[in-house]
């Protein structure tokens, strides 16, 4: 199961990326979502280089959540264009118990 871990990393505005946690906990789409404020990002946005604040957003989930992960931060995400990029785990790496959590945390309740 640990090969099917995923981290999935996003920035969101400070204000913002609480309400984004919770909706992907929620909903079953992550087990965790750390929250990390105080990023400054810079960047180059429609011919322009922008300078804001942020919060980066570490979102544990699984391989098969993936898809629909990405999906509903899209929907819900403030930006016309948010960032979101997928980590894989190498298989065999992190502590079971923790990577059998995630798999569970995420894992659509029996109806």
């Amino acid at each position: 199961m640990s090969g099917a871990a995923r981290i999935f990393v996003s920035t969101a505005p400070a204000e913002v990326a609480p309400k984004l946690a919770r909706a992907l906990v929620d909903e079953r789409l992550a087990a965790c979502v750390n929250i990390l404020p105080g990023a400054r990002s810079v960047y180059s946005w429609k011919g322009e280089t922008c300078d804001d604040a942020e919060s980066v957003l570490l979102i544990k989930t699984t391989a098969e959540r993936g898809a629909a992960l990405a999906a509903r931060l899209v929907e819900l995400h403030p930006y016309e264009v948010p960032e979101l990029v997928a980590l894989e785990l190498v298989d065999g790496e992190g502590n079971p118990e923790y990577l059998a959590w995630v798999a569970d945390s995420v894992s659509p309740r029996p109806s």
